[in-house]
């Protein structure tokens, strides 16, 4: 079956679809419209300019797709890509998804005219993004922008597919234009397929489709041309199914002067199509005349397919009125016009008309009727490989890209656990860093505290070893000096009374006597530890030289009774010193209170292991409970506490008074 004109409308919507692109205000567009071509031109070079200063914002971004917007309404192609492809990448760089996927778009429309495959490869990078996005529109928008490519392609099945796919994504879809243009295109594919029932209903989808775009848009004008556009092709498919007379009588409704004043292209389209349907229908009143006008109006358009299509149309409506030399000439002319285009199924069907006219070159035209169609089947092949190949191309890409990212991902999964585990290990490492810093702080605060410890114990030391030397220092003066300096007194206060020879030797006597003093508290100043007096004495004669002293200072009988086998000289001079005080300090009180007739000193060693000191008298006693007792029996009982000693004291009133001394020989030794 030859192709009609009819197929110009659908082509018409498919323009006028494409190129409305999205125009926001951002810059002032009415004063864009009322310039002309050349003047616009110019206007949008300099604001190309203008934005090379400008920071790469969405502002920016959206001005760039405005002016290859622009671009593409005047019909310049070239400058459109390049503002495309900048505000691609522009887009990129800042990674903005939306102006990503419009940009390709746009870039995709840059190549539809030119190169069909890279202006689908673009259209499906675009439908990509917009998938991630779930825009799904604007996927069913690059659905059909695909489908249209591959209907222009004559790879028909695929086309179906494609639009199938663009009605999916748009069930929910408010944009009624969009699914209109889509059940248009998919009617026109069945159409091919020579599907005719399935794509009339499509038509009648898309009339549908009109009826909601009224209500919602205010464009009356262009709803009303692409209601001229769908009853053509209903017309269409009534003719090839042979129902012209439907066809007729929905064309002459669309005939008026209204059509033909405003959409003079559109008005040529139907009454070329009127005249077919007539001439199919054996009706050929006016048909030429109809013909011939059309092709006036498109002539003077200077729109060569609608040209092709009218001249074969004519050339067919001679070959019915048997003026062969009138379709061969009209069909050479469509036979040129098509190879000049490059309108592959024009070609084909000029082809067939001139092998049934020329009946001299009928051949000729028949070889090269089977040349074009094997040389456009051998094409149709390879475009349909061609697209099938992006396609696996692009989807092998993204499968790249998602292995690709699976790694990159486990690589940063991984590289974050390298991390986590470094930062976990120089925290621990850390951590107990400062728990080795804490745990040497506490321990140099414990030995600092115990430093501390030790020096406030040395302290206390150092002061009871002060208050002990104080106190021995005042036992050495009482008990020793005192009691020396008393006994001289007492001598040289009876001595006095006398001045015969041999008193006043023993005088002289008591003087040395004091010298021996002096010497003594000299020595106990130096050293109270070593009893300077006893170094060189035998202790046994120092006893004795210290009892037999008191005959002549006191009226008491001392008498000194010694255990000749204990050896003296194994004892320390510290326990001999403190035995000779509490001794001394024994006879002076005895001296002083008791007023004893007799009192007896005893040193004697029990069992080889104890010493005892034994200091008796019979003088006037006291009653140990009721007394308080002097510093001189305080400073008896503390040194023989000092050597580990027992100290004891018995007296009665009346009874005299018993003091007993006893130490361990074995510490003594």
């Amino acid at each position: 079956m030859i192709t009609r004109t009819k197929f110009f409308c659908l082509f018409l919507i498919f323009f006028i679809f494409s190129c409305k692109k999205s125009t926001t205000v951002l810059f002032d567009k009415s004063h864009i419209d009322d310039l002309s071509g050349n003047r616009k031109e110019k206007y949008l070079d300099s604001l190309v300019v203008s934005l090379k200063s400008k920071k790469n914002d969405a502002t920016v971004r959206d001005l760039y797709l405005k002016i290859a917007s622009e671009y593409y309404y005047i019909n310049n192609p070239k400058k459109s890509l390049d503002v495309s492809l900048k505000s691609l990448q522009l887009s990129k760089d800042s990674n903005d998804s939306i102006r990503i996927a419009k940009s390709l778009y746009y870039v995709g429309d840059c190549y539809e005219n030119s190169k069909k495959d890279t202006a689908y490869f673009y259209y499906l990078k675009a439908q990509k993004v917009y998938e991630k996005i779930q825009d799904n529109d604007n996927v069913g928008r690059m659905l059909f922008n695909k489908a249209y490519v591959l209907f222009y392609d004559g790879n028909y099945v695929e086309c179906e597919v494609e639009i199938s796919k663009a009605l999916q994504y748009l069930k929910k879809s408010t944009n009624h234009q969009l699914i209109y243009s889509c059940n248009t295109l998919m009617g026109n594919c069945l159409e091919k397929l020579v599907n005719y029932d399935k794509a009339l209903w499509y038509h009648k989808v898309a009339l549908s489709d009109l009826e909601k775009m009224k209500i919602n848009d205010n464009d009356k004008d262009g709803i009303n041309n692409y209601n001229v556009t769908s009853i053509i092709n209903i017309c269409n498919l009534h003719d090839l199914k042979g129902e012209f007379p439907k066809s007729i009588k929905k064309l002459q409704a669309l005939l008026s002067e209204e059509l033909k004043k405003k959409w003079t292209r559109l008005y040529a389209n139907v009454l070329s199509n009127l005249a077919y349907s007539k001439m199919r229908n054996g009706d050929y009143e006016n048909v030429e005349s109809m013909f011939f006008e059309s092709l006036k109006i498109v002539d003077s358009i200077g729109i060569e397919s609608d040209i092709l299509y009218k001249k074969i149309h004519i050339g067919e409506y001679f070959l019915t009125q048997k003026d062969t030399i009138k379709s061969i000439q009209s069909l050479k002319e469509a036979n040129q016009l098509a190879i000049k285009i490059k309108s592959s199924n024009e070609i084909l069907t000029s082809l067939k008309l001139l092998s049934k006219v020329d009946k001299k070159k009928s051949l000729f035209y028949t070889n090269e009727y089977i040349k074009v169609s094997d040389s456009i089947n051998t094409v149709q092949k390879n475009t349909h490989n061609k697209y099938a190949r992006i396609e696996y191309e692009t989807s092998r890409i993204e499968d790249e890209n998602k292995v690709l990212t699976k790694k990159n991902f486990y690589i940063l999964i991984i590289s974050f656990g390298l991390i986590l585990l470094l930062i976990i290990i120089i925290v621990i490492r850390y951590l107990k860093y400062k728990n080795n810093e804490l745990r040497f702080l506490k321990k140099q605060q414990k030995a600092n505290e115990e430093i501390y410890q030790l020096l406030t114990e040395q302290h206390e030391k150092i002061n009871v070893a002060k208050e002990n030397e104080k106190a021995k220092i005042a036992k050495e003066l009482h008990d020793g000096v005192m009691n020396k300096i008393y006994g001289v007194r007492m001598n040289l206060g009876f001595f006095n009374s006398k001045i015969d020879t041999k008193i006043i030797e023993k005088r002289k006597e008591y003087i040395f006597e004091l010298q021996n003093i002096e010497n003594e508290i000299r020595t106990i100043s130096h050293d109270l530890s070593r009893g300077s007096f006893l170094e060189g004495n035998d202790f046994n004669v120092l006893l004795s030289s210290l009892i037999e002293n008191q005959k002549d200072i006191s009226s008491t009988q001392f008498k000194y009774l010694n255990d000749e086998t204990f050896e003296w000289t194994a004892i320390q001079n510290i326990y001999k010193i403190n035995l000779y005080r509490i001794i001394q300090e024994a006879i002076l009180n005895t001296n002083k209170y008791s007023n004893a007739k007799n009192c007896e000193i005893r040193i004697q060693k029990r069992n080889d292991n104890v010493l005892k000191l034994s200091i008796s008298d019979n003088g006037e006693g006291f009653d140990i409970k009721n007394k308080k007792r002097g510093i001189g029996l305080n400073n008896m009982k503390e040194r023989a506490n000092s050597l580990k000693g027992q100290f004891n004291i018995e007296s009665k009133i009346g009874e005299g008074t018993k003091i007993e001394v006893m130490f361990n020989f074995q510490t003594l030794s």
